[in-house]
């Protein structure tokens, strides 16, 4: 007899940094999740994706642009009848996830991804839940090989991290798996406070970690148990198998390849 899933409760960041952001701006829309890709609003589609899973029990929008609920008339509707509930968003994501948290403490796990992860579909749902709950940490990230995504995408403008022999990048997909999880999320405020003074970030990550990642090239399981180690939480990352995973719409280069994507796939 197979165990059912384990289902989470999502959390969708889309706060808003207004008329400074590029996307928007190329888009002549007021907030970047309204940025239509392949004609709908990104916005929706990563709501539709995560309706679409099973593994998702509610969403959770958390926001601080009501425009975003009247510009789309499927999520005014969703709102209205109780199956999508809003959150105010703070001043930034690090802090904005830390109040979500204490409002969700009861919910875990909570699965978090962004507004702008335009190419979700609920199989990259389904596999990073599973993973995430396998996993045995209390949050976990998702990670997507160069490799795979390269393959596919060679043109794709990415960040990529070495870890041994491959490289990764982040996929906008967070698992926070039990009430240790709040520590992640306090080190990431930390972490935010400090992204412009390099000398304080680096005393709060440690020297330790930054010595080990430029000369001992640790792998992906080393790296992740040194960040726990420095976190004080068990932090497991789940590799997804999808090229399209990490590719969101950060710059308006992003819009026209996220576009072809989706244009392949759904006349596919």
């Amino acid at each position: 007899m197979f165990a059912a899933p384990q289902r989470f409760t999502a959390l969708v960041l889309a706060g808003s940094r207004g008329a400074l952001d590029p996307v928007a701006t190329a888009c002549n829309v007021p907030h970047k999740a309204l940025a239509p890709v392949a004609g709908v609003p990104m916005l929706w589609r990563v709501v539709q994706a995560l309706q679409a899973s099973s593994r998702i029990r509610r969403i959770v929008l958390q926001s601080n642009a009501p425009e975003l609920f009247d510009a789309i008339p499927e999520l005014r509707q969703q709102i209205a009848a109780g199956h999508i509930t809003l959150l105010q968003a703070a001043a930034s994501p690090a802090r904005s996830v830390a109040q979500a948290m204490a409002a969700l403490a009861d919910e875990l796990p909570v699965l978090v991804t962004t507004a702008d992860h335009a190419l979700l579909t609920p199989p990259m749902v389904d596999h990073f839940c599973d993973q995430a709950a396998a996993s045995g940490g209390e949050i976990a990230v998702g990670l997507a090989p160069a490799s795979v995504v390269l393959a596919k995408y060679p043109g794709a403008l990415r960040t990529f991290y070495r870890l041994g022999g491959e490289r990764y990048s982040g996929c906008n997909l967070f698992a926070l798996l039990g009430p240790q999880a709040r520590r992640a999320i306090e080190f990431w405020v930390r972490l935010e406070q400090h992204r412009k003074q390099p000398w304080r970030l680096i005393a709060a990550i440690g020297l330790r970690p930054l010595l080990i990642y430029l000369f001992a090239r640790p792998d992906l399981e080393r790296a992740m148990a040194e960040l726990s180690r420095v976190i004080g939480v068990r932090g497991k990352a789940v590799v997804m198998p999808f090229a399209e995973a990490p590719i969101d719409v950060d710059k308006p280069e992003d819009l026209k390849l996220v576009d072809e994507i989706l244009a392949r796939r759904e006349a596919g």
